[in-house]
């Protein structure tokens, strides 16, 4: 009894693990709930070392272990979901290099439980088809395009339209994903979830499906699902900013910009608890940025963009063809049925003349019969330009067994062929030297693929030690620190210097602002003297008061106007030409303000050029 209740201490301890690990992450704290489930749903992808494995290889375990030629409604047991799990990183492990191995039976463990607590919360041991599919094609790496393609593929019809009751199947089953992390209010289904990503009951194909899924903002049930993609790219990136809350000098994943507040920047962490100091408030605009552009680069890109250099902007996903491709017709090429166990086939066959027996576990090709030889040349023609074909259109399941099986009936179509015809001891002695050559030529192929391998990995050595040089070797090269230090040098005056014109080009853009609206005062007081009674007289003499911008140092201050000139600010020789009054000074003088902005971003990009 005692050691009873320890294991199943134990099992539950091992069931709960995954989630006393992500409670221990604090992600409760996020006041948002979008990111706070796409965090959930991303720590819960890397402990369980899903993010290694992309959609491709996850349709082709499905593949492995036979889901493909199963009904979506199949319940399988939980042995044979483990079965399922423990190919996927079994698999993995043979990609990744010794240096990076996964634990396998830690992965398959957590990821069972998982998957046990999301879909089956009523402990029948059993789940469907369609929620494995469903849960590991969405918790998997790569692109987010791949996995709508191969989810798409497995909701539509012959015609390639999708069937809304699939769809909805698919909302039912991917939606369990929030609520296994806690977060079904939120993000739980409901009826109308459907509605809510297309609003018309309408002929939905695949371009619709991935217009509606990938736009900005996506559907409301979904949102979190792109933002665990954008979350999986900008976890490297580093922004050489201080956060305007907590003081670190450097930002890693996304950075958060005011859009109200002058130069106010947030990082991620403080972003999602809601910090906020100073003038800046929660309720102000936050624009999200996943990169950061030094302000180089960012007065180069807008004036190629106001001289319209910049390229459109390319759709988010390219267009697929409307129509699903059809399948291949193999009616008049290959024979109707394959052999039931072509792998334990043995093909012999004996020389009646001679009575020499011949080699088993041979299969012995048809050389002598011309229209045998045409029917193979054609079988794989057709095969070759299907895979070529097959390279650029997402395979679904159905298209996959198709492959299999054209290689099945090629290969009984050729045992056939060995079975039926008889060749003299001449023919087999020739075929045992064509044999022998082909045996001899791909031992040389293997060979040189071996020496072209250790080629690439000597290669690949040497680029890594020169890409990573050691303080012994910066040491020896003086010449390139003193190079260095002068380009860092020459990079700081650069920085400075477009400060610097960035300023002379804001007071100009003030001055020729205040010129405006001076220009725009003298029409108006034209206009009222030309509408005006006759008796009144026009006055130049007295004072045009002019509101001038004022620049305070933070949002709180109050600006305070003192008496003053309202040309003070504006250049002498700008007073003098205002103090005239007419309007072809001030038009003048608008083109020499202009002149001297143009000239300021001259100078600007030659300094840029220069550097």
């Amino acid at each position: 009894m005692i050691e009873e209740s320890g294991n199943k201490r134990k099992t539950m301890a091992e069931k709960r693990q995954l989630f006393i690990e992500m409670r221990a992450q604090n992600f409760d704290v996020i006041r948002l709930s979008t990111y706070r489930t796409a965090c959930k749903l991303r720590f819960v992808q890397k402990r369980c070392n899903l993010h290694l494995v992309d959609i491709w290889n996850m349709i082709e375990a499905f593949r492995d272990n036979g889901l493909n030629t199963l009904d979506h409604t199949t319940e399988i047991s939980v042995s044979r979901l483990e079965t399922v799990i423990s190919s996927v990183y079994y698999q993995l492990n043979k990609r990744l290099p010794s240096t990076h191995q996964i634990s396998v039976e830690q992965s398959i463990s957590l990821l069972l439980n998982f998957m046990i607590a999301a879909y089956d919360s009523e402990g029948r041991g059993k789940l469907t088809v369609f929620s494995v599919k469903a849960m590991l094609a969405t918790m998997c790496g790569g692109k987010m395009l791949d996995k709508l393609r191969y989810v798409f593929s497995q909701m539509s019809d012959s015609n390639g339209l999708m069937i809304f009751s699939k769809f909805d199947q698919f909302l039912k089953e991917v939606l369990k994903l929030p609520t296994a992390v806690f977060e079904g209010p939120s993000f739980g289904y409901t009826e109308h979830s459907v509605r809510t990503c297309f609003p018309q009951q309408k002929k939905i194909m695949l371009n619709m499906f991935l217009d509606t899924m990938m736009a900005d903002p996506p559907p409301q049930c979904l949102v979190w699902l792109p933002l665990m993609h954008r979350l999986a790219h900008v976890e490297n990136v580093f922004h050489p900013v201080e956060c305007s809350y907590c003081r670190c000098e450097s930002m890693m994943g996304f950075r958060y910009r005011c859009q109200q507040c002058h130069n106010y920047q947030l990082c991620q962490n403080c972003f999602w608890r809601g910090h906020a100091s100073g003038p800046h408030s929660n309720q102000h605009q936050m624009k999200e940025h996943s990169s950061w552009k030094s302000p180089a680069k960012k007065l180069s890109h807008a004036i190629s963009k106001s001289l319209g250099c910049v390229p459109t902007r390319e759709p988010p996903h390219p267009v697929f063809p409307e129509q699903p491709e059809k399948p291949l017709d193999l009616a008049n090429i290959v024979p109707p049925r394959p052999l039931a166990n072509m792998n334990d086939t043995l093909v012999s066959h004996a020389s009646a003349s001679s009575g020499v027996p011949t080699p088993t576990k041979r299969l012995q090709y048809s050389q002598d019969i011309p229209s045998h030889s045409a029917d193979e040349h054609a079988l794989i023609a057709s095969y070759v330009a299907r895979l070529q074909h097959c390279a650029r259109v997402l395979d679904s399941p159905s298209r996959l067994d198709e492959e299999h099986r054209l290689i099945a009936r090629y290969a009984a179509r050729l045992a056939a062929e060995a079975g039926n015809v008889t060749r003299p001891p001449t023919d087999l002695s020739f075929n045992s030297d064509a044999n022998k050559q082909q045996r001899q030529l791909i031992a040389e192929l293997e060979n040189k693929n071996r020496e072209i391998l250790q080629e690439i990995q000597r290669l690949r050595l040497e680029h890594e030690q020169a890409s990573q040089p050691t303080p012994e070797k910066a040491q020896q090269n003086p010449t390139l620190l003193a190079e260095l230090r002068l380009l860092r040098q020459r990079k700081d005056e650069l920085e400075q210097r477009m400060s610097a014109l960035q300023e002379s080009r804001r007071e100009l853009m003030v001055q020729l602002e205040g010129l405006m609206k001076l220009l725009k005062e003298e029409e108006q007081k034209q206009a009222a003297q030309a509408t005006g009674s006759p008796h009144t007289s026009p006055t130049h003499g007295g004072s045009r008061p002019m509101p001038m911008p004022v620049h305070s140092t933070s949002a709180g201050s109050t600006p305070t106007h003192c008496p003053q000139d309202p040309l003070s600010g504006v250049g002498g020789d700008l007073q003098e030409a205002f103090a005239q009054g007419t309007r072809r000074n001030l038009r003048n003088d608008l083109l020499v303000a202009a002149d001297s902005i143009t000239n300021t971003m001259s100078s600007l990009v030659k300094e840029l050029h220069s550097g």
